[in-house]
């Protein structure tokens, strides 16, 4: 059993979705693990990582419709805007996707589907500096 972990930066320009699969993929291919489970875990409480489609860029942007639909930026049921109107939303966002991804390894290459990718999802309105920890276990 070998184990391998790294940390990555990544820069957002606010909210939106950040295709890393390239970024992610290259990194595991250079650890020379035939078969394993790669976990991604983002340190952040107000972005997400996703697995999503990354063929049409259309459902990108309807997911974000529906986000801004379901947690709208100003509601006033929000009070914690010590970091701006955008802190909380971006928080429930957060709370709704997930921090954490698991996806198997096999034959050295990340396990996706044909139209599937990895994303960063920013939930911030402005720019942000991300970190990505990732943790590669197998043979």
């Amino acid at each position: 059993m070998i184990q391998q972990s790294d940390e990555i930066v990544f820069k957002t320009s606010g909210r939106a979705l950040y295709d890393i699969t390239k970024e992610v993929a290259s990194w595991v291919k250079k650890q020379n693990i035939q078969t394993g489970l790669l976990t991604l875990y983002i340190p952040h409480t107000s972005a997400s990582l996703l697995i999503q489609e990354n063929y049409d860029p259309e459902v990108l942007r309807d997911l974000e419709r529906f986000f801004n639909r379901l947690i709208p930026q100003g509601d006033p049921l929000f009070r914690h805007t010590t970091e701006g109107s955008d802190d909380m939303p971006a928080h429930v966002r957060s709370a709704l996707t997930a921090t954490t991804l698991s996806i198997p390894v096999r034959r050295g290459q990340v396990s996706l589907g044909t139209w599937q990718g990895i994303f960063i999802y920013e939930h911030r309105t402005a720019g942000h500096v991300r970190k990505i920890l990732f943790h590669l276990m197998g043979e």
